[in-house]
């Protein structure tokens, strides 16, 4: 098996080359522009594993068509992930990429034959929907009321049906648009593709930011004893999303391709769930009880683009595929730990050696 990765340098896509490589003895091509701070650092894995890693950027698309062979799967995981891109200056680089950049992808992998997965976002949602979603405000959390008045919302969380008809931020814009191409390749030339709406995927392996990571940078910040802040919804850190470790998406993707022909063309919400989710203030609890106390400190305000919850209801991808995720939270937390500590000098001095940070 030939598989070709998109933004295979990133945290996602490099766990996934890393895994089809170990663990079904596929040929590897990563392919990345390395624009994202941190992820050169994956090359020496690439090459002691024998991934083949090529530097170039998918908003061109000769770059991509001058990577020999065929290949039989292409997974688009290449993004600029941040859903406050855009907002203060032009969102011009996020959709070349995110959008131009997937059909580029798309029309490689017509002309070469090969199967498409692509890797989108639960942020396709529309943000004004999101924020009418009946909630109880708990003591350490936010959760989802038994009664709700929008459609595709439900105890379970959110569904593929959910409303996507208004504003969903520049970033859920170009990842909702790629799909609806995606699916036009499949309609107009028989192309083999899948979509998956992953929620958030926390782990090994992420250098995580405030506006993307977040919850890989909680555990990360509590490790080095640097200060943190919840943002938003009061500063009270009740905010919840549910989290999936990359390991369980790699065990999804593989049952997904055994089937790929049956399920060409469709949208499957892929997260942790009900069961995997936290807050911010949860999670803090976990990590002072591995790691220890950080000072804390809380912003009321909240950006338009941010909601006060976000769980996958992952019942259509359970059916379809026989899939759930089996990592806990304390189990993705222990992981993010265990990298940190075999990591620790390149990434303190990544994440923490610019101005202010020693």
């Amino acid at each position: 098996m030939r598989v070709l990765i998109t933004g295979g340098a990133g945290f996602v896509g490099a766990y996934l080359a890393r895994a089809f490589r170990e663990q079904i003895d596929a040929e590897v091509v990563a392919f990345d522009n390395l624009r994202r701070r941190g992820s050169e650092l994956n090359l020496s894995m690439f090459r002691r594993l024998g991934i083949e890693f090529v530097h170039g950027d998918v908003r061109v698309a000769s770059d991509l068509e001058d990577l020999p062979g065929d290949f039989d799967l292409l997974v688009d995981a290449a993004a600029e992930p941040s859903v406050s891109a855009g907002l203060s200056g032009s969102p011009s680089y996020l959709l070349e990429t995110n959008l131009g950049g997937t059909l580029n992808s798309l029309e490689l992998a017509r002309k070469r034959g090969s199967s498409f997965l692509l890797l989108s976002t639960s942020r396709v949602y529309s943000i004004s929907a999101l924020k009418r979603i009946r909630l109880i405000e708990m003591e350490g959390r936010y959760a989802l009321a038994d009664e709700q008045i929008i459609p595709g919302v439900s105890g379970s969380g959110v569904a593929e049906c959910f409303p996507v008809d208004e504003p969903r931020s520049f970033y859920g814009a170009g990842k909702l648009s790629s799909e609806m191409v995606a699916q036009e390749y499949v309609a107009a030339y028989g192309l083999k593709a899948i979509i998956n709406r992953c929620g958030v995927i926390a782990g090994p392996g992420q250098f995580g930011k405030s506006d993307q990571g977040v919850f890989t940078m909680w555990v990360l910040y509590h490790y080095f004893r640097r200060p943190l802040r919840y943002t938003g919804f009061g500063g009270q850190g009740k905010q919840v999303r549910d989290l999936l470790h990359p390991a369980d998406l790699f065990a999804l993707i593989q049952k997904q391709l055994a089937v790929i022909s049956d399920h060409s063309g469709q949208v499957f919400n892929v997260g942790g769930g009900v069961a995997i989710s936290t807050s911010l203030r949860e999670l803090t609890e976990l990590c002072r009880e591995r790691l220890g106390d950080v000072p804390i400190s809380g912003v009321p305000e909240s950006s338009w683009v941010d909601v006060p919850l976000y769980i996958s209801d992952c019942a259509k991808v359970q059916s379809a595929f026989g899939w759930e995720p089996t990592r806990s939270l304390s189990e993705i937390v222990a992981d993010i730990i265990e990298w940190i500590r075999h990591n620790e000098t390149a990434l303190r001095e990544l994440l923490f050696s610019g101005p202010g940070g020693k």
